[in-house]
Order: C-alpha cells, then sequence, then structure tokens
C-alpha cells in the first residue's frame, strides 16, 4: 500500500510540475502568463480602434447625408417648333429633399438658364411640370 501511495504521490508531482514550467518562462520562451497578458492588451487597442472606426463611420455617414448625391435629368421641346428636346431642368438633392433644380430653356436665338432652391422636395418659386418632375425622380432615388 504504501508502494502505490508514493508512486500516486510522484505521478501526481510530475503533472504538477509540468504544469508549473508552463508558468515559468525557459529560455528564450514567454510564460503563459505573459502571452495572456499582451493578449489583453491588444484586445483593448483593438477596441479603442473599432470605437474610432464606428466615430469615423458616423461622421461620414453625417456628411454623405447632406451631399447632392440624389440628380435626375428631364429633357423635353420647350418650344413646339424646336426640336432635338435641347431644353432640360436637372435637380440636385441631399438625403432630406435639400438642393437645387436647375433649368435651361433652349430657343432658336438663345438659352436662359434658371437655378431654383429645393427645401423637403418643394421649392418657394413656381417650378414647372418638368422641374417638379425632376425632383420627383430625384427623391424617387433617394428613398430607394
Amino acid at each position: 500500500m504504501g508502494v502505490a501511495l508514493a508512486a500516486y504521490a510522484v505521478a501526481r508531482m510530475n503533472r504538477l510540475h509540468r504544469s508549473y514550467a508552463l508558468l515559468q518562462a525557459g529560455e528564450g520562451r514567454e510564460t503563459i502568463v505573459d502571452v495572456m497578458g499582451r493578449t489583453i492588451e491588444e484586445f483593448h487597442e483593438l477596441q479603442d480602434e473599432v470605437a474610432r472606426l464606428q466615430a469615423d463611420l458616423a461622421a461620414t455617414l453625417r456628411d454623405l447625408s447632406m451631399a447632392l448625391r440624389h440628380v435626375s435629368v428631364v429633357r423635353y421641346d420647350a418650344f413646339g417648333d424646336m426640336g432635338g428636346r435641347l431644353s432640360f431642368s436637372a435637380a440636385m438633392l441631399d438625403d432630406g429633399g435639400d438642393g437645387l433644380v436647375l433649368t435651361a430653356i433652349h430657343g432658336r436665338s438663345e438659352t436662359r438658364s434658371y437655378m431654383k432652391g429645393v427645401k423637403g422636395g418643394q421649392s418657394d418659386a413656381s417650378l414647372s411640370p418638368e422641374e417638379q418632375q425632376a425632383i420627383t425622380f430625384a427623391l424617387r432615388g433617394a428613398s430607394s
């Protein structure tokens, strides 16, 4: 019985020695505690980087919502005797429907240009049917 107990004690001591060796630094080796500490530090650095990237993304999305990125052009013949649909109305709006509508009326001897402000898809100035159509098309693109 004493021999069996001694064998058990030696086996248990060997297992404890191997476990303890993992925690000790050998020549040129890191301990598991060093590796875990470095890993935790890298994890915190990654968390900080993700937080910075989320803030940058939010700022970019705010800026992008104010960009005139919803554009529509309607071409038409302003006068019945002119051909080629050389007149146009172009709406350029941001995500909130704010922006402008630019119209060029092409005639035989001259071209006239008009620009009207748009706020929330509406204008204080009266709009031609073509200008309203350009705004409607641009807003439709903004909602999709």
